[in-house]
């Protein structure tokens, strides 16, 4: 098979990249550097002639209601306009558990990406995770105050972004099934904790506060709105398991 990644150099890409190809098929990585560009469609239909399928792992670091709705909104119309044209049959995309109850800043982007592929006529199929375990390492590059680090309030169910990769690259070498069932993380965790944790086990120094963000985004991550519902399908690997392998080198 011949396997399109959106977003293939990032957190989750580069993994889907790399089960892709032990898998045996052939990965294509959509960038500009291969004279593709998710956000005016330049190159896409081009590219995506003889492929079969495109997995959607793009992603946006603004936080703004707007600028994520116009970047989800866009690459998802982009893409698929692309692929009808090619003739690709089978669009997967990647988005989070919860992301409609919350529906503001970037949480609004993948809810309007959700919509635009619930209107299409078929031919896609949607994955919903909970946030990674590589999240809370992500949070150092904000938040930054001296020699505190702020973190959200937060409660979380964090998956191996391996396993979330892995589950990936199933879906894909299937048909199309529409809305797959949630895969959440094994247990649910606070967030500014998890921080915690992982300037520990990186050796960093500085103290993690934990602060209530406003609005429905804030309230979002609060309340559980976030986490997987009962009886949803779990991963294996524990946050804590992850940083084991993060310490040894093991991990991805």
């Amino acid at each position: 098979m011949r396997i399109a990644v959106a977003g293939g150099t990032g957190t989750v890409g580069r993994l889907v990249v790399d089960e892709v190809r032990a898998a045996g098929h052939e990965p294509l990585v959509l960038t500009r550097s291969t004279g593709t560009d998710l956000l005016t469609g330049e190159g896409l239909a081009r590219a995506l002639l003889n492929t079969d399928v495109v997995i959607d792992v793009s992603s946006s670091s603004s936080v703004s209601t707007a600028e994520s709705v116009r970047f989800f909104g866009t690459v998802t119309r982009n893409l698929r306009e692309a692929e009808r044209i090619a003739a690709v049959p089978h669009h997967l995309a990647l988005s989070v558990i919860g992301a409609r109850r919350v529906n503001a800043n970037y949480y609004a982007g993948k809810t309007r990406q959700e919509e635009l592929l619930e209107a299409d006529s078929g031919g896609w199929s949607l994955l919903r995770t909970t946030q990674f375990h590589e999240f809370a390492g992500q949070l150092l590059e904000h938040g930054k105050l001296g020699p505190l680090q702020i973190v959200p309030a937060m409660r979380s169910q964090p998956i191996a972004a391996r396993e979330v990769a892995r589950e990936l690259l199933a879906i894909a070498e299937g048909d199309p099934r529409g809305l797959e069932p949630d895969l959440g993380g094994p247990q649910e965790e606070n967030m500014a904790e998890l921080v915690r944790r992982y300037l520990t086990a990186t050796g960093r120094p500085g103290s993690v506060l934990q602060m209530a963000l406003p609005g429905a985004w804030g309230r979002g991550m609060r309340d559980g709105s976030l986490l997987p519902a009962q009886g949803s399908r779990l991963g294996t690997q524990t946050f804590d398991e992850w940083l084991a392998a993060l310490r040894t080198g093991d991990a991805d």
